[in-house]
């Protein structure tokens, strides 16, 4: 479903679709209710359903529907009244036929302009279910077809959506489904260019615990219709929380026996997504040697592994990423070992009254048959909440952080032609105290980073900013406050600035190798708290020109040269024009719009925190207590 409303003194248009098959237009009255600080939209319709509007998910990051001004006129959408979406059929050649959509903009002349086509929920590999749960996906097998010119298969929809814990309120659980490797793809109308389109395979974030693929192909078309950008945008779904990251000895037990990695399945999956994307985009009219993975905050992460293991465990001539976009979040630490990952297990075991007494396979057996409920429902109340990666050797390289301090991170990329875009918001802060935040104390924060990161790192990271007291830092409000500045430290301030020092050092050239970015400006339209400021995922609108809701047209001329310079990286232009000359420079949007280069002033707390933490890379609490001796 989707929808589009026009406020105006009050007053409440709204349309709402149903399917391409189904149109009901109601008129509706509104009430708002305040809930702990948020406002509820209820809306009532002439026949008295009662609908709720609480949350959206977009790119993996939650959105609110945060304030209500019955003076403001603008119209806010959540998909645009001026697109239309008919059925689109084609020709994918070895694939088959497939019947996706074409969305086009109505004109004045009411005729339809082309905008964009779509294609929603193609599998890219076998469903990890039953069995496979918890386990390495499968590739799809040779020659696989989607549909025959009799009957094509139809992706008009959208990807399945991992089982999910929720973030802020109650979650969205109707497109549940563990067979969920599947992949969005949006394509740009008119001609394709002769090497064919520039490719932008885009991972969403969501802590990797939660998030989605799915963005309405009406939100994606004023991109790829108004603006300079103008490639293939890819989202592939996968595997998150324990389904994507749940790791133990009797997992790897069981993986070694049936010849596979243990762990970091999420990772896995996005890597058979983007192989299979390497294969056959070419089939949409992509270019397959033209590839830029990227990802906001956890997709962020993500597109940083992914950069990492082509790195060390693809050979040249089977790379396929050209650029990386890494959207406020950073190469983070060395992930936790096997050991540390037991005990997450264990504690999952309890959580869902399974014996540990139990032999490996009992206890397997008894994971697989659960419901995915079951599995999400006991995950907020677990201490280790946070499923994460582990360093195998296999997808994580084994030293990976002594490699990016060694330069030999930064010569492989160099060696390859990779180039890297990677920034932050100004609040990030505000928007990570509220996952999970833990009680208002030093221990409880400490063991709430511990569910992230391993103890050693946490311990490090404490000491460092608390001192031997355990005291609040000066101009920290309390603890939880501190720990939404942590969090946004390491997830984005202070270890994105480490990893630019170590690439700069190793070879890669500011301004156009590595393209450092900052906003302190906001759009108008972000439905985020406006108490949050400048807050993680704000700049959402920027990069998604409105994400799928109303850029004002002063906003548009302030955000024209960044849409540019995206496009121009993203087609491998040798010239984007970035204006920094030096790793200590950012460019920035500056609070009142204008664009300028700015000195990072938190360069030498991100250096400063980020050799702390990296240049022993030893996490093991065996390690930690031989660097207090």
């Amino acid at each position: 479903m989707s929808s589009a409303f026009t406020r105006h003194k009050g007053r409440i248009s709204l349309k709402v679709h149903v399917r391409a098959d189904l149109i009901a237009e109601v008129k509706l009255k509104l009430e708002l209710k305040p809930v702990r600080g948020e406002c509820s939209i209820i809306v009532s319709g002439v026949d008295d359903d009662i609908w709720t509007i609480g949350t959206s998910s977009r790119f993996g990051l939650g959105l609110l529907w945060s304030s209500f001004d019955p003076s403001d006129t603008r119209t806010s959408t959540m998909s645009r009244e001026d697109y239309r979406s008919d059925p689109y059929r084609f020709d994918a050649g070895p694939l088959g036929h497939i019947e996706g959509l074409t969305v086009s903009q109505h004109s004045e002349a009411d005729s339809s302009k082309p905008s964009c086509h779509y294609f929603g929920g193609l599998p890219y590999a076998l469903p990890p279910v039953g069995q496979y749960r918890f386990r390495k996906a499968r590739p799809l097998p040779e020659h696989y077809r989607y549909g025959t010119k009799a009957n094509p298969g139809r992706f008009s929809q959208k990807t399945a959506v991992c089982p999910q814990p929720s973030w802020r309120g109650a979650g969205e659980n109707t497109l549940w489904d563990e067979d969920c490797l599947q992949l969005n793809i949006y394509i740009p109308s008119g001609e394709v260019p002769k090497d064919g389109w520039p490719v932008f395979f885009y991972i969403h974030g969501g802590f990797l615990q939660w998030g989605s693929a799915n963005e309405e192909p009406t939100a994606i078309a004023p991109l790829l219709s108004e603006t300079a950008f103008r490639a293939i945008i890819v989202m592939p779904a996968y595997r998150l929380n324990a389904f994507g990251f749940l790791t133990s000895r009797e997992l790897q037990a069981e993986a070694q026996k049936n010849g596979e990695s243990v762990g970091n399945m999420g990772f896995w999956d996005q890597r058979l997504a983007l192989e299979w994307t390497w294969t056959n985009i070419a089939h949409f009219g992509g270019n397959a040697c033209n590839i830029t993975v990227g990802g906001y905050s956890a997709g962020a992460h993500g597109a940083f592994q992914q950069l990492a293991h082509e790195l060390y465990f693809v050979p040249d001539e089977k790379a396929i990423i050209r650029r990386v976009t890494m959207w406020s979040n950073s190469p983070g630490v060395q992930p936790k070992t096997i050991s540390a990952h037991q005990k997450q297990f264990d504690e999952l075991l309890e959580a869902l009254k399974i014996p540990r007494s139990l032999p490996a396979a009992g206890k397997l057996q008894r994971l697989r048959s659960l419901p995915p409920q079951d599995i999400v429902s006991v995950q907020d109340k677990m201490t280790i909440s946070e499923f994460r990666a582990l360093t195998d050797n296999r997808f994580v390289p084994k030293d990976l952080l002594k490699n990016i301090n060694s330069g030999d991170f930064a010569h492989r990329m160099k060696a390859r032609g990779i180039k890297l875009m990677n920034g932050e918001c100004r609040d990030e802060h505000n928007s990570y105290q509220s996952w999970r935040t833990p009680a208002p104390s030093f221990d409880a924060v400490y063991t709430r980073l511990c569910a992230d990161y391993p103890e050693p790192v946490v311990a490090k990271l404490m000491d460092h900013y608390c001192g031997k007291h355990h005291s609040l830092p000066p101009g920290v409000r309390d603890w939880q406050n501190l720990f939404g500045h942590l969090y946004a430290n390491m997830q984005v301030h202070c270890l994105e600035r480490g990893f630019h020092d170590a690439l700069v050092k190793g070879g890669l050239q500011p301004g156009t190798d590595l393209l450092r970015y900052r906003f302190d400006w906001r759009a108008q339209c972000v439905q985020l708290p406006p108490e949050w400021g400048v807050t993680h995922a704000t700049d959402m609108a920027i990069w998604f020109w409105g994400q799928g809701r109303t850029l004002t047209d002063e906003e548009k001329e302030i955000l024209r040269p960044w849409n540019n310079a995206f496009a121009a990286f993203v087609r491998g232009d040798d010239d984007v024009e970035w204006g920094t000359a030096t790793v200590k420079e950012m460019r920035r949007l500056d609070a009142d719009g204008t664009t300028s280069v700015w000195q990072d002033d938190k360069w030498e707390e991100g250096i400063e925190v980020w050799r702390l933490l990296t240049e022993d890379t030893d996490t093991s609490l065996l390690g930690w207590v031989r660097s207090k001796l």
